[in-house]
């Protein structure tokens, strides 16, 4: 029955072309506006074209894409009549009004006839049958996907002419984008402003259920245009390229990952008991001060010793942990950031055990009472360390540790905390930026000052913390490595922690508590 409906409708429409056809002549009206107004008239009760304008504005822009694309391939463009391009553009209306209205469930087939449609049907080999994409892919294509392996399009007027036909298909079924969680907030097309734009695909919580295709946890993302506040002529989209090889930004959403976050906690706390039962073990093997006297010292030698210099570089290391304490309690991305501090704190004592364990120097002082200590079974070196662990390896709490020279750890802990203060508060907190340097410096004079540990301690923790922290933000911030196979042998963690965290993590603020209201409504 559906064939014999078809086949009455054919029949139908010939008999009105012909008629409409053979009253033009005889009034002396243009052929191409006859068979056009003949196709607007059969079409209008299929509801396929409401005039003849469209099918004329239909025509022109055909023309000049087909045009435009044989051109730059280097063949010689072949323009049908009036009359062919108004009947092809019937068969394909037709074809459109008998398929299923929803573009997302459209067949690779169908897509590989809309891509014929468009002008590219050199791309349905590479597109539809080696990468099988159909029309819920077709949606979400983005121009990303067509520069990027494994579609990697290298000719650029191709790419942005087929940029916009996917954005002009995403305009006309916005009600599909919405129904899947995908939607475009800005309609305009990647590369086409004038300022830097950015599009992204990021995720809609309600549809996680639905999709799970992410690298790593499953979140689904949806196209977004970011604009930057610089303007950039010719700049589209922004691109990562590492190795010769481009990777599409996925900025969207930062999930906190709590259970990461718990994870990186019990790291940085095995680490640090672990690093308290190597300080005992180093305790037991350090060299008689008779026998191996302090060694030469420019600093040392050149600085008189100060009493309470030690103290007062602890009490610097707590001030800059009060400060931190405060930016995570405010900070919006307060998980991220503390499951950062705790990898990378628990990767340098971790270092720090291996470097003070290895080789035992002499003590760095006269006045430091350290001999060598033994303990008279394993509980006994589980019990100080024990202690060790409890005090945070203080003097303030009565902590007193010998032997545990390369590198030093408060050097770390002040230096690690600098960079966090400073790293994680918007640029222009200067005064908060410099108390934070001066606090560093001086915590790190005052180690010196007090004689407890030799310049090339200082020097060797200030360089690997510091080198730690830019190379390990390096990586996160430009997602370089962050999912090769090089970085989960040799950044093993960080693959691990950061494989969710999409760039930089903005500086954003708010009150984590309901009252007091004030303060909700100050920070918020």
């Amino acid at each position: 029955m559906a064939e014999g409906g078809e086949g009455e409708d054919e029949i139908q429409f010939l008999r009105t072309v012909g008629i409409l056809y053979a009253l033009c002549l005889t009034h002396g009206i243009s052929p191409s506006k006859c068979v056009c107004s003949a196709h607007a008239l059969f079409a209008s009760n299929l509801g396929l074209l409401s005039s003849e304008t469209s099918c004329m504005r239909q025509n022109t822009g055909s023309k000049q894409q087909v045009g435009s694309n044989m051109a730059s391939r280097g063949t010689a463009p072949h323009f049908w009549s009036d009359e062919e391009t108004c009947l092809h553009r019937s068969g394909e209306n037709r074809w459109m009004a008998q398929s299923d209205d929803s573009v997302s469930s459209w067949s690779c087939d169908q897509v590989a006839r809309w891509l014929r449609h468009e002008g590219f049907g050199e791309y349905v080999e590479q597109m539809c049958t080696q990468h099988r994409l159909d029309g819920l892919s077709l949606l979400a294509l983005t121009e990303a996907d067509l520069r990027c392996p494994p579609l990697s399009i290298t000719i650029l007027g191709d790419i942005k002419r087929l940029t916009v036909a996917l954005h002009r298909l995403q305009n006309q079924n916005q009600s599909q984008l919405e129904e899947l969680g995908l939607w475009l907030s800005d309609p305009r097309p990647a590369g086409l402003s004038p300022c830097r734009s950015r599009s992204e695909w990021t995720f809609d919580r309600a549809d996680k259920s639905r999709y799970n295709r992410s690298d790593c946890n499953g979140t689904e993302p949806r196209l977004r245009i970011n604009h930057g506040s610089g303007c950039v002529p010719g700049a589209s989209l922004c691109q990562t390229h590492s190795n010769g090889k481009c990777h599409q930004p996925l900025a969207g959403r930062l999930d906190p990952e709590v259970w990461k976050t718990i994870i990186s906690s019990l790291y940085v706390f095995l680490v640090f008991g672990f690093t308290s039962f190597v300080m005992v073990i180093v305790h037991e093997r350090v060299p008689d001060m008779r026998t191996y006297p302090p060694l030469p010292d420019i600093f040392l030698d050149s600085v008189p010793r100060i009493p309470w210099a030690f103290a007062m570089a602890e009490a610097c290391g707590l001030i800059l942990c009060y400060m931190f304490l405060l930016i995570l309690l405010l900070h919006k991305h307060r998980s991220i950031l503390f499951r950062r501090l705790c990898s990378l704190m628990g990767t340098v004592f971790l270092l720090r055990c291996c470097t003070m364990f290895a080789t035992s120097l002499s003590v760095p002082g006269q006045h430091l009472k350290c001999a060598s200590k033994t303990y008279a079974d394993s509980w006994g070196k589980i019990q100080r360390a024990l202690t060790i662990w409890s005090g945070f390896g203080m003097t303030l709490t009565g902590v007193q540790t010998c032997g545990d020279y390369m590198f030093s750890g408060h050097t770390v802990v002040i230096t690690m905390l600098n960079f966090f203060v400073t790293e994680y508060t918007p640029r222009n907190w200067n005064l908060i930026h410099t108390i934070s340097w001066v606090l560093n410096l001086f915590g790190i004079f005052f180690i010196l000052a007090a004689h407890e540990h030799y310049s090339i301690d200082v020097f060797i923790a200030f360089y690997i913390t510091t080198r730690l922290f830019l190379y390990y933000h390096t990586l996160a911030n430009t997602r370089a490595y962050q999912h090769s196979r090089r970085a989960r042998i040799w950044f093993p963690m960080f693959s691990f922690f950061e494989c969710n965290v999409n760039g930089p993590v903005p500086n954003q603020y708010h009150w984590p508590f309901n009252k007091p209201a004030f303060m909700k409504t100050l920070i918020g």
